[in-house]
């Protein structure tokens, strides 16, 4: 049943955010069930509260208000059957408040997860985050990298080499392996004449990766191929 202590906020909040599954590991029992026959679809799930809401239940605050504890961040779906195991007395060391905490986090973590995996991306999509990332790389590669003018009015300077450096290593190398790893996920949206440019890129951004650490001389560096920037600017404009 219901408390009716607990607002419609709050209802709303966890079964929307727990996607109306139990809470507990491994469990993600649906509940909310529609294989009621003629019947209309009815709920199993139970909004259990972290901290116990009566006095000598587990985990009870006596210093929490009544409106503390039936709030939603004292609140975590779950099925019967794991409502009653956190709620067993023998079980109260097993299940502190922080354990429930996190179980509950980590869930609607992993239901934000599969709700970003579940949405279609497009192929303008993937080009416009690419090309921002992109664009962030040519800036710091205009104001710092060796024809900069900050590089050619100071050649020997060790401030301005520490500034490419470190421009380098916090912009340039992230912003490639997001890139790279945009490719690989949604590399289906390109055209296989397009996939031997997106390769040399992929190329490039590991030999630049092993440049910057150390691993192999300039000289190995893979250029960045011309015509990736081309195909990006190009599927920005596209409808798809």
């Amino acid at each position: 049943m219901v408390d009716m202590a607990i607002s419609q906020k709050s209802i709303k909040l966890l079964w929307a955010n727990a996607a109306g599954l139990c809470a507990f590991p491994d469990c993600r029992e649906r509940l909310a069930l529609s294989e009621a026959g003629k019947f209309a679809a009815h709920t199993i799930g139970e909004m259990a509260h972290i901290c116990g809401d009566k006095p000598g239940s587990n985990r009870h605050d006596p210093d929490q208000s009544a409106e503390e504890r039936d709030d939603y961040e004292n609140l975590v779906l779950l099925c019967p059957n794991h409502h009653r195991i956190i709620d067993q007395k023998e079980n109260e060391a097993q299940f502190l408040v922080e354990k429930l905490r996190r179980l509950k986090a980590e869930h609607e973590a992993f239901v934000q997860a599969k709700l970003a995996a579940a949405i279609p991306r497009s192929r303008r999509a993937i080009a416009n985050e690419i090309a921002a990332l992109l664009a962030e790389n040519h800036q710091v590669w205009l104001s710092f990298g060796p024809l900069s003018e900050i590089a050619q009015n100071n050649p020997h300077s060790e401030s301005a080499y520490a500034a490419w450096l470190s421009e380098r290593l916090g912009i340039i190398v992230p912003n490639n392996r997001r890139i790279s790893e945009i490719l690989r996920a949604d590399a289906g949206l390109f055209a296989p004449a397009d996939l031997p440019i997106i390769a040399a890129f992929q190329l490039h951004a590991r030999s630049y990766d092993r440049w910057v650490a150390d691993e192999i001389s300039y000289e190995g560096v893979s250029r960045f191929p011309a015509a990736f920037a081309k195909l990006i600017e190009e599927a920005t404009y596209a409808g798809t």
